[in-house]
């Protein structure tokens, strides 16, 4: 099957080649090229969070509320939206295997022809997202669905790539998960467009709310960054506008109980909301730009070790890290004897 079977509508056509991209085969990457130019009209929603905070609930509720909108009523939504799904799962760094579980909590979408539900491994990968996640987003996105959600894998504070691929960052809390504090310092908190308080149903749930809108109060407006390869990247207004109480994005708080659909169309209101907001205030063109240079510069790093590592024998390898286990040698000084190419 071609990838014009693909842009036909046609999920098996669709399938393999999400399959090609996520095993990074040369069919795959001449997919992507083909593919490229028919991508950047779907709407990128990220869903994050610790695990077992209720992630994988909350998108099939969420999915279901935009397959069937007179139910929720979504602000500008009135239509069914066509919804992909790519949900990464955490791999054993033993058998390198995955449970690949998400679809047992998003039964309620089977047999939907407009959802299509991925699951993946992260392989190893850290900051939540595998790999080839990029490339299944735009193989979802050329396909023609109208809104792409990415669930991480929930790996905790530092979960942050998220961020510069989805348009729209929801980060999800649950009570029980840690103190006040706890809450303040999650770096994960930084990136959030939306926050949601999931099982607010159990105890605590208030304080939960309370400890992220005293977390939000200490943020000035319009300072959000991204940190992309080390280097901050400011989200500013567009040239001209100062970043005030009136303009800046202040994300929402919204509590949601996932397994009965509780707070699910105000969730799917604020992300409207904030997709308007992209929209007027200019941040939709930054953050997509952020998103290409990222991604561009991700796969820039991953070509240049490549070609390195064929530059090299395994021989000269391994003579340089048995310099290093016997301590002749530091770390740095076999990276700088490695690329430099010197004489072992």
């Amino acid at each position: 099957m071609s990838v014009q079977d693909l842009l036909a509508g046609n999920r098996l056509a669709l399938a393999r080649t999400l399959s090609e991209i996520e095993n990074e085969s040369p069919e795959g990457k001449r997919a992507l090229n083909e593919l490229f130019p028919h991508t950047g009209q779907a709407r990128l929603i990220g869903v994050t969070g610790a695990p077992g905070t209720g992630k994988s609930t909350l998108v099939n509720h969420l999915a279901y509320l935009y397959r069937h909108p007179l139910q929720g009523h979504p602000p500008g939504d009135v239509e069914p939206q066509s919804v992909g799904i790519v949900a990464v799962d955490p791999s054993s760094p033993f058998s390198g295997g995955a449970v690949l579980g998400d679809r047992v909590r998003m039964r309620d979408l089977a047999g939907d022809a407009g959802v299509f539900v991925r699951s993946m491994a992260s392989r190893g990968s850290l900051g939540g997202l595998a790999r080839a996640t990029w490339g299944l987003v735009q193989a979802l996105d050329a396909a023609g669905y109208d809104i792409v959600i990415v669930e991480t894998v929930g790996a905790g504070q530092a979960e942050v790539d998220i961020a510069r691929l989805a348009h729209t960052t929801v980060v999800i809390e649950a009570p029980g998960l840690g103190d006040d504090i706890q809450a303040i310092k999650a770096g994960i908190l930084e990136i959030a467009d939306i926050l949601v308080v999931n099982k607010a149903d159990r105890p605590g749930a208030e304080n939960t709310a309370r400890a992220l809108r005293g977390m939000l109060e200490l943020a000035a407006p319009g300072k959000r960054f991204l940190q992309n390869h080390a280097q901050v990247m400011p989200l500013p207004l567009p040239p001209g506008i100062l970043a005030t109480e009136d303009n800046a994005w202040e994300a929402p708080i919204v509590q949601t109980i996932a397994t009965t659909g509780t707070g699910i169309p105000l969730l799917a209101e604020e992300i409207t909301r904030h997709q308007a907001y992209l929209q007027t205030s200019g941040d939709l063109i930054h953050k997509e730009k952020i998103r290409l240079k990222t991604e561009m510069d991700d796969l820039l790093e991953r070509a240049l070790v490549s070609r390195w590592r064929e530059s090299i024998t395994i021989e000269t390898y391994q003579t340089m890290l048995d310099k290093l286990v016997e301590r002749k040698i530091s770390p740095q000084q076999a990276v700088q004897i490695l690329i430099d190419g010197e004489n072992l």
